[in-house]
Parts: structure tokens; C-alpha cells; sequence
């Protein structure tokens, strides 16, 4: 089955000419962090978390994978820094009140871990809980799903070989308890990862393939259905960070990274069909290229972020090292005429 759908999502492309993207308008970002410590290939990927009683004083959550996380306000200044080796994807779920943050740690390249941490929303900044073992390999990705049925949270770890373990993440007691329940395999290397909690569906991407579907309960079959490959025009390698802005029961958009192409691709929920792109740019604020790990909450952020707040990884923020640009959604909205 998974030779199959691989080799639907190639058909066509053997001795094909190159593709030309499909043009996308320019979004100007609204505001950036504060630069990370580290240079090369460090700052990653985001988490957003939403202050429902104070919009405005939100938070956002990137990792740097040589050296540790960082905790940024909507301005993009840096408020704390927690030191941690090789944390790479981050994501994050309120937990009745209390903000539980999950990373993958890719420190032992040998036995991916799960980095976990609580966000202390007043003092605004992040308490480790611990690093907990989950399987042989080098954790790359890392998302959360919290289950409607019972609010269990459950972690998807996708390891650099295209294995994606699910986890089990127990924070009731003294001490969190993280058991891996099932493994599911993609044929090479994937990262991006993102759960709708409404559906119960996962959502990987495939860097050089495309994106997939899997149910995300863990007695579901572990079977991938193809939703999107990388074409070279709507989607170019590496398909990378992504990120969700549900509507109602089913609907609303799945968001892509086009890191070959600088760009950012929607589709539609639950069809799937292919609902525009657009690139991060011409502001005063430099725009994103090569990007990562992206993020995107809905609802009110204050007036600059009135409809939600898109978060991107920017992979050359030259002459300074790399950073995370914030990016109004409705401005994204207003230009693909949402």
C-alpha cells in the first residue's frame, strides 16, 4: 500500500522539465524576534500561545536547536531562555490551565527523547520537567493532539528516517510518565507534523514527497493516505513546517512551508484541494526565505494580530543570525482573498 500511494505521488515527474511555482503574493511581517544566540542553522520551529484575557500579551515559543528555547512576546523581544541541547519542532497544549510544552530532543542521536516543560504564563518563562526516552533514532519532528473523548495528551515523534512514534504524555502525577504506543513509516525523511483536535487527523509532511494523512488515535490502522505531493509549482522540496486555522466542524486550512521556493502553500480542509500560496516580504521588515517550523493561532492577538498570528522561521536573517518573523493572518487572508 505505501509503495502504492508513493508511487501515485511521483507518477509523472520521470523525465519531466522543471516546474515553475505558482507566483504568490507578498505578506509583510508585522513584527520579528530578537535574533538567537547561535549561528548557522539554529532557530527552528515556533508554538504560540494565546492569552485569552489579555490577547496582547500572548506568547511565542522557538527553539534553538544548538543550544536551548526561547520565550518571546508579541513585539518579538526576548523575555527568557532556557538552555537545552538539540531541541528541534516544538508544540504546545493548555492542559485545564496549565500549558504543558513538548520538543523534540535530537541530543542522542542513537534514542529520540521528548523534552518536556511546563510555561509559567506570569513570569513568562519555561520550567523543564524532564527528557523521556521514546525509541532507537534521531528525533526530528515533534506535534501534540489532545483526545476529545477523554483530553489524554498524546505526542507524535517523527524521526529523521521518516518513522513517526506516538507517544502518550501522562503530567497528572509528580512526576510525567511517557509511554510510546504505536509507530507509523514513511519512506524517507519527514519533519513537519501538525493535529487537527477537532478530526483526530495527523498530518506529516514528507520532505521530498508530500503530505500525509493518518488518523491520530492510537488504535487507528497505521495506514498513510496521500493528500498533497510536492509538485514544484504549488509545493517545492522540502515540504516542511506545518500549521492548521480550523473553521467550524471540518473546515479551514492546512499550511505548508514550500522551503524551496520561499513560500507558504494552503489547502482547503477536508478536501484538500489546493487553496493558494503566498511569501513573507516587502515591509520594513526583511522577509523569510528557506524556512523551517511555522505556527499559526487564530483569534484576537491585540489590534496587530486581529484575526490570528502566523509565526514563520526565517532560515537568512543576515547580517544577524537566524530569527522567527510574526505575520498578521489577516492580511494573509486579504491577499489570497480568503
Amino acid at each position: 500500500m505505501r509503495a502504492a500511494l508513493l508511487t501515485l505521488l511521483l507518477a509523472g515527474c520521470a523525465g519531466m522539465p522543471a516546474a515553475t511555482p505558482v507566483t504568490a503574493p507578498i505578506v509583510a511581517a508585522s513584527a520579528e524576534t530578537d535574533p538567537v544566540d547561535s549561528a548557522a542553522d539554529a532557530a527552528d520551529d515556533p508554538a504560540i500561545w494565546r492569552n485569552r484575557a489579555n490577547p496582547a500579551a500572548s506568547l511565542v515559543i522557538g527553539t534553538d536547536k544548538q543550544a536551548g528555547i526561547h520565550v518571546y512576546d508579541l513585539k518579538g523581544k526576548r523575555l527568557s531562555f532556557t538552555p537545552a541541547a538539540r531541541l528541534n519542532n516544538v508544540d504546545l497544549r493548555d492542559m485545564g490551565g496549565r500549558v504543558i510544552v513538548a520538543a523534540s530532543d535530537r541530543a542522542d542521536k542513537a534514542t529520540a527523547h521528548v523534552a518536556l516543560f511546563t510555561l509559567d504564563t506570569v513570569a513568562r518563562r519555561l520550567v523543564p520537567m524532564g527528557r523521556y526516552p521514546v525509541g532507537a533514532g534521531e528525533a526530528y519532528g515533534m506535534c501534540l493532539w489532545t483526545r476529545a473523548s477523554d483530553k489524554a495528551l498524546f505526542g507524535f515523534v517523527v524521526l529523521k528516517d521518516g518513522r513517526i512514534d506516538q507517544v502518550r504524555i501522562d503530567v497528572a502525577g509528580a512526576t510525567p510518565r511517557v509511554e510510546t504506543v504505536r509507530s507509523m513509516k514513511l519512506g524517507t525523511q519527514a519533519e513537519g507534523c501538525v493535529v487537527d483536535d477537532r478530526t483526530g487527523l495527523l498530518y506529516v509532511a514528507e520532505e521530498d514527497v508530500g503530505l500525509w494523512r493518518f488518523a491520530a488515535d492510537p488504535a487507528a490502522p497505521t495506514t498513510a493516505t496521500a493528500i498533497a505531493r510536492v509538485d514544484g509549482r504549488t509545493l517545492v522540496a522540502d515540504a516542511e513546517g506545518l500549521a492548521l486555522a480550523p473553521r467550524g466542524g471540518k473546515g479551514g486550512y492546512l499550511v505548508a512551508s514550500s522551503q524551496g521556493d520561499n513560500a507558504y502553500t494552503l489547502y482547503r480542509l477536508p478536501d484538500m484541494t489546493y487553496a493558494g500560496r503566498f511569501r513573507i516580504g516587502g515591509g520594513q521588515i526583511d522577509g523569510t526565505s528557506e524556512t523551517d517550523g511555522i505556527e499559526l493561532a487564530l483569534g484576537d492577538f491585540g489590534p496587530d494580530y486581529p484575526e490570528g498570528l502566523f509565526v514563520a522561521q526565517d532560515g537568512d536573517n543576515a547580517p544577524d543570525t537566524q530569527n522567527f518573523k510574526y505575520v498578521s493572518w489577516a492580511k494573509v487572508k486579504a491577499a489570497l482573498r480568503l
